[in-house]
């Protein structure tokens, strides 16, 4: 993270089911939220990660600036899922430019598809402790067509993208922004409507992500095999105290059923760390996205993992203007993580 005084940029979270704008200033008395909304869009518009309806989310979009009277035009994105690949790995002491070609030729390596259809990055995370002739590198490579798609998108909508981050980077920030960090792994799992990505936290470095493809559409896809209703009336009947065209009961073991597969989902990606890294230990989760409020699913993944488990609050350490109310703050705080971890960002940010 760069924290200078290059021009602030809006966080835009674009997410399967809603999207949200946040903006952040500094001040002398630290960081200060200046704007944040939220705006629903209509379902299968993004389907893991794919546009499908580019139009009417840009319309969604500019709609939501509109209504939260953001005028400042750049912004930082995230991407994430199965066209994103995010790896720790150890190459050989080099310069910069001899390690831009080392960086190419291991990705080959490591990526999925073919070379030519990704961009990458790295971070330089610095030598090795045990091997002062090694350096370890975050590779970070990402698919061409899904970037284009969502400059595109933006570009659309009337934006001007800056910065495009990866999700479990921009969680990460606001996450390190708002928490005191210590020696002791910490996991931060985001669980979004279609996607939950993992990022183990060693110190101020990410050891271990990973993406699986789940989350709480999965609860609204049962509702509305039981309910034989659309997709917007099983997202109401979710939320709903006094459910109408399902019974309590039925809700309750809808979502008992769901968040018991995503327990053992991450208990199966922790598992496949630990045999990697036996002597480490995972202590405490935090979790963010829709998923972190159910209430159930905190109390499984507890006792599936034997750790401490928390919901994030990004806006923890923010200086909060009255203009908030901080009961709304307080509900959507897990899913305004990602968004607010963008609007951390300047531009010229690498």
């Amino acid at each position: 993270m760069i924290f200078g005084k290059a021009p602030s940029l809006v966080g835009l979270d674009i997410g399967s089911s809603a999207l949200k704008a946040g903006e952040i200033t500094a001040t002398k008395k630290g960081f200060a939220l200046k704007n944040f909304g939220m705006i629903s869009i209509a379902p299968g518009a993004i389907e893991e990660g794919n546009i499908n309806d580019p139009e009417n989310v840009a319309d969604s979009i500019r709609q939501l600036f509109k209504a939260n009277n953001i005028k400042e035009k750049n912004v930082a994105i995230s991407i994430g899922g199965y066209s994103v690949i995010v790896k720790k790995i150890d190459v050989q002491t080099a310069t910069e430019e001899q390690l831009q070609e080392t960086i190419r030729f291991e990705a080959e390596q490591y990526i999925p598809f073919d070379i030519s259809e990704v961009n990458i990055d790295y971070q330089l995370l610095g030598e090795k402790e045990a091997d002062s002739n090694q350096m370890s590198v975050i590779l970070v490579a990402a698919k061409k067509e899904m970037i284009n798609e969502y400059i595109n998108l933006v570009q659309m909508a009337g934006l001007n993208p800056c910065i495009i981050d990866v999700d479990a980077f921009a969680l990460q920030n606001i996450f390190e922004v708002n928490y005191d960090l210590t020696d002791e792994n910490i996991v931060l799992i985001d669980i979004g409507a279609n996607k939950t990505s993992l990022n183990i936290l060693k110190s101020h470095s990410s050891v271990f992500m990973r993406d699986v493809s789940m989350g709480c559409g999965q609860i609204n896809q049962k509702i509305i095999s039981l309910a034989d209703c659309s997709f917007i009336e099983a997202e109401q009947l979710k939320l709903s105290k006094q459910p109408d065209k399902i019974s309590p009961d039925d809700l309750k073991q809808i979502v008992s059923s769901v968040v018991s597969e995503w327990s053992i989902e991450i208990r199966r990606a922790l598992d496949f760390y630990y045999s990697a890294n036996p002597d480490e230990q995972i202590k405490s989760i935090v979790l963010s996205g829709g998923g972190a409020n159910i209430k159930e699913f905190r109390q499984l993944l507890a006792a599936e993992t034997s750790s401490d488990v928390e919901t994030i609050n990004p806006f923890k350490k923010l200086h909060i203007a009255g203009h908030f109310d901080p009961s709304y703050l307080e509900q959507i705080a897990p899913q305004a993580s990602i968004c607010m971890g963008l609007a951390l960002r300047r531009v010229d940010d690498k």
